[in-house]
């Protein structure tokens, strides 16, 4: 008799406590939420009014903006992108939703870069 060993599923687990965390914080049009998904190559940041249901700013890692890097560096990028794209529209204060993932390595990077750069979090 075989008996099998089942691993979690990763990405079920991260969108189990993505909803979590989604029933505390919610976007507005005064305080929009900055929202990350984090794929194995790409890093994607949308400043979103759950309001409204409207994304206002995006940026990823995809955009010609975007140099070419390691992937924290990527995610630097994407943050100082969003940061500057949300000041072009006004946005200042937003509420930052790590979409389930550690806060930590491109997360962490793209948090600290958006920072830096303008968004107050």
């Amino acid at each position: 008799m075989t008996i099998l060993i089942s691993k979690p599923d990763k990405n079920k687990t991260r969108q189990k406590r993505h909803l979590r965390v989604r029933n505390k914080i919610s976007g507005t049009a005064e305080c929009p939420r900055l929202n990350v998904f984090r794929s194995n190559t790409n890093i994607y940041a949308q400043i979103i009014d759950d309001v409204a249901g409207v994304t206002l700013v995006s940026a990823s890692s995809l955009d010609s903006e975007v140099a070419a890097g390691n992937k924290t560096d990527q995610a630097k990028a994407v943050g100082e992108l969003v940061a500057k794209r949300a000041s072009e529209k006004k946005i200042v204060n937003v509420v930052f939703d790590r979409g389930g993932y550690l806060y930590h390595g491109r997360v962490q990077a793209l948090a600290e870069a958006a920072r830096e750069n303008g968004l107050n979090f």
